[in-house]
Order: structure tokens, then sequence, then C-alpha cells
């Protein structure tokens, strides 16, 4: 595991429990989100989720497809998760401890790779996009919604990179929504639909059809 990607696991395993317990920002766009994806996997036989965090999209998402696996380098997140479901008795969703350079390899590919919140956390949004793309069957979707932190106020550039040397924030890229769809393309993605919900910040949701 690269020093950077064992910096985000233990970033993260300290941060699930607050994180759990944390109210969704926006919940009008969070639900705008969920009906978006929903349009597009409904019906779909087998979708993964990556960067699933403690579960909670996907268990709103699962009841719509065959199988749902959901998948998070953070092992404390994928516990949580894991208690969820057995608290609801809820078995709809596989949960996998890996990050997604480690996920295995699968003989089926799927239909949809989700993933929200995720890429401009990734060490590399590149190869996260081409790693995403090896898991998919041709003409399958890449479904993501990610902060677009470039498009924001540039204090930020100098703010997060402070609380990072204080264990106070986790690897963020500053992308913007033009640069996050052209590294979306390059990957070997044709977009199908955008938006941006919410504005502040934004979060840029991309649907995209593998080429």
């Amino acid at each position: 595991m690269s020093s950077v990607k064992e910096t985000s696991r233990r970033f993260w395993n300290k941060a699930a429990r607050k994180y759990a317990a944390r109210a969704v920002g926006d919940e009008a766009a969070y639900a705008h989100t969920l009906e978006r994806v929903r349009v597009h996997i409904d019906g779909f036989e087998r979708v993964l989720e990556v960067g699933c965090g403690t579960g909670t999209t996907a268990f709103k998402l699962a009841d719509c497809v065959g199988a749902y696996t959901a998948s998070d380098l953070s092992e404390e997140m994928i516990d949580i998760a894991l208690e969820k479901a057995a608290a609801a008795n809820d078995t709809k969703v596989r949960f996998l401890k890996a990050a997604l350079s480690d996920l295995p390899e699968d003989d089926t590919p799927y239909d949809a790779v989700l993933a929200f919140s995720l890429l401009h956390l990734t060490e590399d949004p590149r190869a996260a996009v081409a790693q995403i793309a090896e898991h998919l069957r041709p003409d399958g979707l890449f479904i993501s919604k990610t902060v677009c932190l470039g498009d924001m106020n540039p204090v930020f550039r100098f703010i997060i990179p402070v609380m990072r040397v204080f264990g106070m924030a986790p690897l963020v890229h500053f992308l913007k929504a033009q640069e996050l769809e052209a590294i979306i393309v390059e990957g070997g993605f044709e977009i199908v639909e955008t938006g941006t919900f919410p504005k502040k910040p934004p979060a840029h949701f991309v649907v995209a059809r593998k080429a």
C-alpha cells in the first residue's frame, strides 16, 4: 500500500465514527442525486460502489438492482456499514474492505460503477478513472459526484494543506468541473449527463458511458 493510500486509510479510520454521526449536508441535493442515479441503474444486474463510506447510499440504492457491492479503503467505515446492516437485518449489499486499486478481479464486469465524493480524494484521479473502467462492461456506466474545490474561493488552497499537517484533513485535489469532465473523457468515457447540486460547495454529478 502506498504511503498516501495508507495515510488516507488511517485518516478515515479515525474519522469514521464522527462521519457516521454527521447529518447529510444538503438533503434536497442528496435526494436529487439518488433520484438521478436510480433513473440510470434501475434494473441493472450488477453494480459496484467505490468509496462507499458507512453504506448510507448503498442501502438506499440496492433495492433497484440485482446485486450491489460496496467497497471502501477504511476498515472502520465498513465495520460501521456492517453494523448498520446487521441492525436492520439488511443483506442486500455485499461490503468489501478494499481501496479501488485493491479490488479483487472479477470474471463478470459490472453494469455500473458509482463513486460519490471520492475522485477528489484519490491519490491520482486519472488513475482512479482508469481503474474504474477496468471493472465495467462495454457500454457500462460510471456515475460520480465530486466536490470541485477548484471552482471555490482560492483561499481553500491554503487552508486545507495546513489542516493536513495537523491531521485535520485528508489529501484533496482542487478539481474544477470542466477539468473533472476532461479526466473522465480521457479515461475512455462518453459523458451522458451532468449537473451541479448543491451549488455550494459545488458537487459535480456526472454520468458517463464506457466507450
